[in-house]
């Protein structure tokens, strides 16, 4: 995939920063394993508004973005000059000492293999550590469920198969309590519903476009990308109505998981 665009991301921001304050919100308080300061890792960073809240809540900390995407990584640096922001990879990358928190909001959905992925993470973590994860799980909802209709029955479908095809659902919270129980003292999963309301489907279509529709609109160009959310579009219309002040809603459902590492 190409670059992703902080700008676009962060149209948005109030409402794809509140899972990130509601995942802070059940994060234990963190202490130093030794004379250092607590290392704190805010695993997929994006534009810095998740590390913002992370350097609030741990001023004492020392604090480690990390993000695939150079454009992002610009971005964090900008919004927060004071902390520490690095190009890394969620399911390689590797830390100079044991990490207080490995706080990984929206970045997981992106990775493969959790059943490794996410052990290893807890392996990174000091005694009493804590891995805090939250990702989106609705790729059953309408605005999936039209986004790979329309990748595959246009005259772009050969390009976009892959892409229709490469995210699958998470697994069941029992699963992920499963995968990360041996390693923890405790470990909290939670689902929650958020109904976003939006000035229309043009504005789904806006929204999907800083992350999910990402995979999609890549390979396109010119007026292939333009018919291609054109096309869309007109599929959200009929599942996204207006409301009585004319927005529209989107329900997106989130996994929430916080495990503590054992001392």
């Amino acid at each position: 995939m190409a670059d992703w665009n902080a700008r676009q991301y962060l149209k948005f921001e109030d409402a794809r920063t509140r899972p990130a304050r509601d995942l802070l919100a059940q994060v234990p308080d963190v202490a130093a394993s030794d004379a250092a300061p607590p290392l704190v890792v805010d695993l997929g960073c994006g534009p810095g508004n998740s590390t913002e809240l992370l350097a609030a809540r741990f001023p004492d900390a020392e604090i480690l973005g990390l993000d695939t995407s150079p454009d992002m990584i610009a971005a964090a640096r900008h919004r927060l000059p004071g902390a520490r922001f690095a190009l890394a990879d969620a399911a390689t990358f590797t830390l100079d000492r044991p990490a207080a928190l490995i706080y990984a909001n929206a970045v997981l959905q992106w990775v493969p293999d959790h059943a490794t992925v996410l052990p290893r993470l807890m392996s990174l973590l000091a005694p009493g550590g804590a891995l805090a994860v939250q990702m989106p799980d609705n790729l059953d909802g309408p605005a999936h469920v039209a986004m790979r209709e329309t990748a595959l029955v246009g005259p772009w479908a050969d390009k976009l198969r892959q892409a229709a095809a490469a995210r699958t659902p998470l697994p069941a919270p029992e699963t992920y309590y499963d995968m990360l129980v041996r390693d923890a003292a405790q470990v909290d999963i939670w689902h929650s519903v958020y109904n976003h309301p939006l000035d229309g489907v043009g504005a789904i279509v806006d929204w999907m476009k800083g992350a999910g529709l990402r995979p999609f609109i890549d390979p396109l160009e010119g007026d292939e990308r333009v018919q291609f959310l054109e096309e869309y579009e007109a599929r959200l219309a009929a599942s996204y109505h207006r409301r009585a002040d004319g927005k529209v809603l989107l329900p997106f459902t989130r996994l929430f998981i916080v495990a503590v590492a054992r001392r």
